[in-house]
């Protein structure tokens, strides 16, 4: 009789399909779900679920999780995409930024840089998330600022955006590339204040999660190409976004999720502090 029992070796080469990790695909429904409605979450939240609730190393937690956005994100970007919600000029001129950056890292890291050994990192995951969450808490505020400005002085707003985007895409890069954070949260901030007015809730997400799928596919290349990637923990994670990721982009069309994104920020606060403490 066959046996189709794939049990790996090691848990980061080969996939155990015999087993899905149930804690691992709840955490992975969560995010899902919170990605699909607001397109935030990716590295955000699942990043500090890997690092505290189940004690992944930072490491393999960057590596497993770029690549669990990407495909969860690649489920979510359909929908929002069928229903027209993409500003697909802003989208290239984030990639203009990001994907340049995230692809040197790539570089760095597939040639041989000691990430694994960079004391740091768990710091700069922190540092990042209470950015994020900061950012998140004030984006209403800074939202206001920026349509104040792009009402009095149109032309000069207008014209500083192309180069402001693509700024804001190189920032959004190197954040994703060195901790998996950024992409979701805090890019979303960056876009609500560079288009105050052009961003709609719906255009927002959807155009945030187009902008991070190859821009998490790049950047976990290189964690990739260095064997961190956690494939049995990453197909557990999958098996709960993919569903939860298509439920919470179609309920995202019919109510606003602005509730859900300070409840995320609250947490993110609460993750930093743990991680920096």
């Amino acid at each position: 009789m066959l046996n189709l029992n794939f049990v790996a070796a090691s848990p980061h080469t080969l996939f155990n399909f015999s087993m899905i990790d149930i804690s691992y695909a709840l955490a992975g429904a969560l995010t899902g779900f919170v990605v699909g409605l607001t397109g935030v979450g990716g590295g955000a939240l699942m990043t500090p679920i890997l690092l505290f609730f189940f004690g992944v190393s930072p490491t393999t937690a960057i590596a497993t999780d770029l690549w669990f956005a990407a495909i969860t994100k690649i489920v979510a970007a359909r929908v929002h995409h069928r229903s027209g919600n993409v500003d697909w000029q802003v989208v290239r001129r984030l990639w203009w930024g990001s994907l340049p950056i995230a692809l040197t890292v790539v570089a760095l890291i597939s040639f041989g840089a000691k990430v694994q050994k960079v004391d740091w990192l768990t710091q700069a995951i922190g540092v990042v998330l209470l950015i994020t969450a900061t950012g998140l808490l004030l984006s209403p505020w800074l939202q206001q600022i920026s349509q104040a400005r792009r009402l009095a002085q149109p032309a000069k707003f207008k014209t500083m955006q192309p180069a402001l985007t693509v700024a804001a895409g190189a920032l959004l890069g190197l954040c994703v590339a060195l901790t998996s954070v950024g992409a979701g949260a805090l890019g979303s901030v960056l876009l609500l204040y560079l288009y105050p007015l052009r961003m709609t809730p719906h255009t927002l997400v959807a155009t945030d999660i187009v902008h991070a799928i190859p821009l998490a596919v790049v950047a976990g290349l290189g964690y990739l190409f260095a064997g961190m990637v956690n494939w049995q923990m990453l197909l557990s994670l999958l098996a709960g976004s993919i569903p939860a990721a298509i439920v919470g982009s179609m309920t995202a069309r019919k109510f606003s999720a602005n509730w859900m994104r300070t409840a995320l920020a609250i947490v993110l606060v609460v993750a930093s502090i743990k991680t920096l403490a």
